[in-house]
């Protein structure tokens, strides 16, 4: 188990956690929450050794293996499997030592190194690492594609694939779910209601943390407070804990009242000194209950739109897609992922956008949001439009060597020369009272925004779409770094806006608390989704496993097709005159010496399962190593003879 006792723990001065203390058991599933700057990222550093603690007493079993999702942005030109593979420690580790061991002649240390990489799953391994790649929304045709040809978002989800492929006692999750779409979370879910190792989860994703925690660990003005139950128990027992808390301090108030005006009417009398002095005495014995500070909420609202189209915009025939790159060849044409859309969008609708990963919701978005141009059909936008729009990279908006005054600034010069101000105060010294609202005060306004934390990005596009009256907004994953109290203020802002919204995001709690109506982008259309998001969910991971039905099918398929090809061609060249007698004697000795060595190699693999004598096993080990090599090799010259037969 991991215990801490009266643990202290700083980040420079500040001081994060005073005299915390607490016990988690084995197989726990433990969410840890509180607000940004709370230090639950410095706790994790301190559970995987890169802190240690400033007072106290900290413990961790030694035996456990750890895994965790790195930080950093990976840079190679490994393939998405090979890189995922390399997160198994245990099977690095024994690849290790047997390579070290066929550098020696002790054969008790190669039986022993083959039978630890056998034990590892080196077989299985590339398989594993794939099942956990695809779950996470990768393509089948992604699976060899270099590292370094992903965006950052998707290299991230490499990285938690990776922390996953790890064999581990505990496991270390922070903000799991920021770069991941619905189907990807709901895959996640399921991946860890499985585990059977301990479990540790930083996220602000409410219906994630209650469907896969049973321990919640709260820090807040430098406590941590152990609460049994997933997070929404949390929240019941802490809304208790607060009101008795409250009352305790009203009635304590109450009582040093009482206490102070009789030391204040009796303490010049000389008949009353000794009972005002016991008075004193019990104030300053009597343990003081600390006032209810409750956090800091933040809130915003969205201004009335200035009018109100209605329809906001009719789409008809509409294809979606991207256009051809700029390197691309003369009449190649656009990309189209989504066609023949005919809608209307209605003043007032709340439409939630649903569909698995590559279906095309973002490519919807940016169409509508403007940013891509339709690939076919018409959209005809209301008189009066006014778009806010929320893209899934706020970077995509945001200029991070700029300050929030002046993205504000600039937003002004663009919006006056389109002639769009409604009403806005446009001076700076209004432009910086807005921004306070968004808890932008002080020096943060002067801030360079590429030093700020994905948080703040967030609130800084949230606070430019809102300063710009819209009257439609497009919200795509906007949650991506919010903490709980923001998104909170973000349903209940969204909740009370009199305009249009279309939303994408994995956030379920924001998805059922603004969303009425539901879109789905799928099979290249959007069609209405009639049910609710348990429904959806249900049917995400039925549409995953027909997903693994299918590719298993057209694996067994090509395989099968692989064969037939190779059986004819076999039988084409051994009944009809070769192209030139060398390639065909050629590739009949190759072939010969194939099946040699395939047979060999059945043979060695069946004595090692028998688990001969060590000496034995370190030398079939060996040669069956060997014969694999050189099987490759021919393969790879048997493929080449054949291809120069059939130019010939």
């Amino acid at each position: 188990m991991i215990t801490l006792k009266n643990v202290t723990l700083r980040r420079g001065a500040k001081v994060l956690l005073d005299g915390a203390t607490v016990t988690i058991n084995p197989g726990e599933k433990v969410g840890l929450v509180g607000r940004n700057g709370a230090g639950k990222s410095s706790l994790f550093a301190l559970f995987n050794g890169n802190l240690h603690e400033d007072g106290g007493e900290y413990y961790i079993p030694t035996q456990w293996r750890m895994g965790q999702v790195a930080q950093d942005m990976p840079e190679t030109d490994q393939s998405a499997t090979d890189f995922v593979v390399e997160g198994d420690t245990t099977l690095l580790a024994a690849q290790q030592e047997v390579t070290a061991a066929e550098a020696t002649d002790d054969y008790d240390r190669m039986a022993h190194a083959y039978m630890a990489l056998q034990d590892a799953g080196a077989n299985d391994a590339p398989a594993r690492a794939q099942a956990l790649i695809q779950g996470l929304g990768f393509k089948t045709t992604e699976l060899t594609n270099p590292v370094n040809s992903f965006s950052g978002g998707w290299r991230m989800r490499l990285q938690l694939a990776r922390a996953l492929m790890c064999p581990s006692d505990l496991l270390l999750l922070d903000e799991p779910t920021n770069h991941l779409d619905l189907d990807a979370l709901v895959w996640l879910e399921a991946w860890l209601k499985r585990y059977e190792g301990t479990m540790i989860v930083i996220s602000h994703d409410r219906e994630f943390l209650d469907a896969v925690t049973n321990v919640t660990l709260h820090i807040d003005a430098g406590k941590l407070v152990r609460y049994g139950g997933n997070y929404s128990k949390f929240e019941d027992m802490r809304a208790e804990q607060m009101e008795l808390q409250q009352n305790a301090f009203s009635k304590q108030q109450d009582k040093i009242a009482h206490l102070q005006k009789f030391i204040a009417r009796f303490k010049a009398k000389a008949s009353k000194a000794k009972q005002a002095q016991s008075r004193v005495k019990a104030l300053d014995r009597m343990e003081k209950i600390a006032p209810l500070l409750s956090e800091a909420d933040f809130t915003f609202e969205f201004k009335e739109p200035a009018n109100l189209p209605n329809p906001m915009l009719s789409m008809s025939g509409v294809s979606f897609g991207y256009p051809p790159p700029e390197d691309a060849p003369e009449g190649t044409p656009p990309t189209v992922i989504v066609r023949n859309v005919s809608k209307s969008v209605l003043a007032g609708q709340r439409i939630g956008i649903l569909g698995a990963n590559g279906q095309g919701k973002s490519t919807v978005v940016k169409t509508i949001a403007r940013d891509l141009a339709a690939i076919g059909g018409e959209i005809t936008e209301g008189k009066g439009l006014n778009i806010g729009y929320f893209a899934q990279q706020e970077l995509d908006v945001l200029r991070p060597a700029d300050t929030p005054l002046e993205h504000m600034i600039r937003l002004v010069k663009d919006m006056t020369a389109a002639g769009k101000i409604v009403g806005q105060q446009t001076r700076e010294q209004d432009l910086r009272s807005f921004l306070g609202t968004f808890n932008f005060g002080g020096d943060m306004v002067k801030q360079a925004v590429g030093s700020m934390s994905g948080g703040e990005k967030a609130r800084l596009v949230l606070c430019m779409i809102v300063w710009q009256r819209p009257n439609l907004l497009l919200l795509d994953e906007p949650t991506n770094h919010l903490d709980l109290a923001t998104r909170e203020a973000l349903a209940m802002a969204l909740n009370e806006f009199e305009g249009t919204v279309m939303l994408v995001s994995h956030d379920r709690a924001l998805l059922r608390s603004v969303c009425d109506e539901f879109w789905m982008v799928s099979h290249g259309g959007v069609e209405p989704f009639d049910g609710d998001l348990d429904d959806y969910q249900r049917y995400l991971l039925d549409e995953a496993k027909r997903q693994r039905e299918l590719i298993k099918e057209a694996s067994s398929a090509a395989a099968k097709a692989e064969r037939k090809a190779q059986a004819e061609a076999a039988a084409k060249l051994k009944h009809k005159p070769a192209p030139t007698g060398s390639l065909k004697r050629k590739l009949a000795d190759l072939e010969a010496r194939m099946a040699t060595l395939q047979a060999e190699g059945t043979q060695l693999e069946g004595h090692l399962c028998q688990s001969p004598p060590p000496a034995d096993f370190a030398n079939q080990g060996k040669r069956l190593k060997a014969v694999n090599e050189e099987l490759q090799s021919l393969e790879e010259q048997w493929l080449e003879v054949s291809s120069e037969i059939e130019a010939a």
